[in-house]
């Protein structure tokens, strides 16, 4: 798949991360067009880390993997919908979603 159409108007891309099987909005993370790429190729999300300037594998170090299930883009093509199978915590913090503070 050529993904170059995602990154026409940057190099970074936002992914929403999904559970597939309840709807709920784990996290938000960006991807370049290698962290793409890698999340096609593995079948598991890959994302690029603004911070620390560089890819990462997510559960790599944690064991909470993202299995893809299926990916969605925007109707601009410069917004992805990942919906995956998650294991454990997709935050840091250890909640299942990053979207816990309520504000509102």
């Amino acid at each position: 798949m050529n993904v170059d159409k995602f990154f026409l108007k940057g190099e970074l891309i936002p992914a929403i991360v999904q559970e597939y099987k309840t709807g709920e909005v784990l996290m938000l993370a960006y991807m370049n067009r290698e962290s793409l790429l890698k999340t096609l190729e593995s079948g598991y999300t890959w994302f690029w880390s603004r911070s620390r300037k560089e890819l990462w594998n997510k559960g790599a170090t944690s064991g909470h993997y993202q299995k893809v299930i299926e990916i969605f883009s925007d109707c601009d093509d410069d917004t992805l919908l990942i919906k995956v199978e998650q294991t454990g915590a997709a935050c840091h913090t250890g909640n299942h979603s990053c979207f816990f503070t309520k504000i509102k």
